[in-house]
């Protein structure tokens, strides 16, 4: 009489099935579950198509109880159409990638608030070894927030934290770099247009230039709040237009800057000869034909790394918090010009 398989017989598939299949011992099916680099790639390849085929699924918590992990990290973010977050998720998954990792991912909707308790709560019922938390708000309870003692926690924030590592770029750097830069060329009316204002990085980016206008001894003029989007550039360039004493426009990302670039040449005005217009972020590289933006530049992809790797070193070190802000450079193209009057 034939034999069953597993899945006819109505049980799980186990490890000692796959073996069995093979003709290799379960440790070797282990080994490649696992991803341990001692086994021929002949013998790995037989096993994981004895894995595929008889719908083999790894016990994750039998894993968990054997090597006290489960090698995977949680991440949790708001808004992943955001070009910042991809960048970000991809210097994270590459690391993961590197150190045998899996990620699971939880987005949240707006309106859902930014408890980071109700994030870790949601997160710990699945299995994870470390939490990752994209902070693009201030959460209500970001100070008393106690991570799970076998969590480790990151968040990427400019603020620090007491028990969590923070790696961000730096996003008041950010701002010095580009009123340095328009400065240079002569610039002191500079207008501001801000994200979302309850946006973290909006914050910093609107603190720098502030501070940097009132260190020239320039008294700033009320910054115009747009969404981060290319459309809202678009109307604050429109009203811009109108605003005789400014030369230049500093906006909190580029696809607003590009939204009042575009406004600015409709009302006749030229960029960089009559107004000079820089962004931050360069996400418009690849998208945007013979880009001429002026911007300053994230390294997310690291930032995406080195939360990751402030991950394991939490669990494998215990290592306490710490506060971890990258640099950023500027791109210099084409959008800003020597400042001259507006008749």
């Amino acid at each position: 009489m034939a034999r069953r398989s597993p899945a006819q017989s109505g049980r799980p598939v186990s490890m000692a099935d796959v073996a069995a299949l093979v003709g290799v011992s379960q440790q070797t099916v282990s080994r490649v579950v696992n991803h341990v680099p001692n086994v021929s790639e002949a013998t790995a390849e037989k096993v994981e198509r004895a894995i595929a085929e008889l719908g083999f699924r790894p016990n994750f918590a039998g894993r968990s109880l054997r090597t006290g992990r489960y090698k995977t990290v949680g991440l949790c973010v708001y808004d992943l159409s955001q070009a910042g977050n991809l960048q970000t998720l991809e210097g994270i998954s590459a690391a993961a990638r590197e150190n045998g990792y899996a990620i699971t991912l939880l987005t949240l909707e707006e309106g859902e608030g930014t408890s980071l308790s109700k994030v870790a709560r949601r997160m710990a019922t699945l299995p994870i070894d470390g939490l990752i938390v994209r902070v693009a708000s201030m959460p209500d309870d970001f100070y008393e927030f106690e991570p799970a003692p076998d969590v480790s926690t990151v968040l990427l924030s400019m603020y620090s934290h007491p028990r969590c590592t923070t790696v961000e770029s730096d996003q008041y750097a950010c701002s010095t770099l580009a009123l340095e830069h328009l400065a240079a060329y002569g610039h002191r009316q500079i207008r501001f247009v801000s994200g979302p204002a309850d946006a973290i990085d909006s914050q910093y980016r609107e603190a720098g230039w502030r501070e940097g206008l009132e260190a020239m001894g320039v008294a700033p003029a009320d910054p115009l709040t747009g969404d981060w989007g290319a459309d809202s550039g678009y109307e604050i360039g429109a009203r811009l237009a109108a605003d005789r004493s400014m030369t230049a426009v500093y906006a909190a990302n580029d696809s607003m800057a590009l939204g009042v670039i575009e406004a600015l040449r409709d009302a006749g005005l030229r960029v960089p000869e009559d107004v000079s217009v820089i962004g931050v972020d360069d996400s418009l590289t690849g998208t945007v034909p013979n880009n001429s933006l002026t911007t300053v530049r994230f390294d997310l992809g690291g930032v995406g790394r080195i939360a990751f790797e402030s991950v394991l070193a939490g669990l494998d070190e215990g290592r306490g918090a710490q506060t971890v802000r990258l640099s950023c450079e500027l791109v210099e193209r084409s959008s800003v010009a020597k400042a001259r009057p507006r008749a």
